[in-house]
């Protein structure tokens, strides 16, 4: 397992990083998200909208229907909390968990919906891999644009699947998907060799937490063998823009580029 004191130096790291990219936000930016159309990530937020957007019709509102009772929700990697804050919106009994408790982006910044008691959310400081939830407990699991700092996969699968009743989801939004372990290698070989460069003085600490970076279905698939979960892409019709991607990169001659879509995993 990851030291703590690792992970700790890489959340400060990282809250740093994204306050120099100008991340933190206002309340009513805070409210709005992800339906952000304006700011320097615009076109970051439309494509996650699309995410969110098929997670709540494909999988949330479903769960609503069926369970007769407000279904329970545990946000994994959930930053400043929009996604619990939605779901509590939406009918659920929602928790925020993350390992970063700044104001930047992390769950520090959920201080702008206390006073939203129309959707109440609880939040914990935890990581992925020691859920402190009991088995069994939860009736979805959503990593939200967080699996793929997983520094071991199975293992945090395996903590998804433990706070999970059976007929639960495991819901995947956001994470950079390749279709082979070539394409995904790529990408990490990159990210790697222009840390210092996109990550400035925070590169040694973002880099020496060893994320598993992407996923592949075969990778997916293998580290939850064991675990009993049946595993469907639902893929999600995203902007021109995005969709456009890959035929761009062929005509610069760059590396194929991830795709995000809804990964839903149902638990046996």
């Amino acid at each position: 397992m990851t030291p703590m004191s690792t992970l700790t130096e890489f959340a400060n790291a990282y809250a740093a990083h994204r306050a120099s990219e100008g991340r933190g936000r206002s309340t009513d930016e805070l409210l709005l998200l992800p339906y952000v159309d304006t700011g320097p990530f615009a076109d970051q937020w439309r494509v996650r909208a699309r995410t969110y957007d098929a997670f709540v019709r494909r999988i949330l509102r479903p769960l609503v229907s069926s369970l007769g009772r407000a279904p329970r929700l545990l946000d994994v990697g959930a930053g400043c909390g929009w996604l619990a804050r939605r779901a509590a919106l939406a009918g659920c009994e929602s928790i925020a968990l993350d390992i970063r408790a700044d104001t930047v982006d992390g769950l520090g910044a959920a201080r702008a919906y206390a006073d939203d008691h129309a959707a109440p959310f609880g939040r914990v400081i935890a990581t992925f891999d020691a859920l402190p939830m009991k088995s069994a407990t939860a009736d979805v699991v959503v990593f939200n644009a967080s699996l793929h700092y997983s520094t071991d996969l199975a293992r945090t699968l395996g903590e998804a699947r433990r706070v999970l009743q059976a007929g639960g989801r495991i819901a995947l939004l956001d994470s950079p998907f390749y279709r082979t372990t070539v394409a995904g290698e790529a990408m990490a070989s990159e990210k790697r060799r222009t840390a210092a460069e996109r990550f400035g003085p925070f590169a040694e600490a973002l880099m020496r937490l060893s994320c598993i970076e992407y996923l592949t279905s075969e990778r997916l698939t293998s580290a939850s063998a064991a675990l009993g979960l049946e595993w469907r892409r639902h893929r999600v019709r995203y902007p021109l823009s995005y969709e456009l991607r890959p035929i761009a990169a062929r005509l610069r001659g760059r590396r194929i580029p991830s795709r995000f879509d809804l990964w839903e995993g149902i638990a046996a």
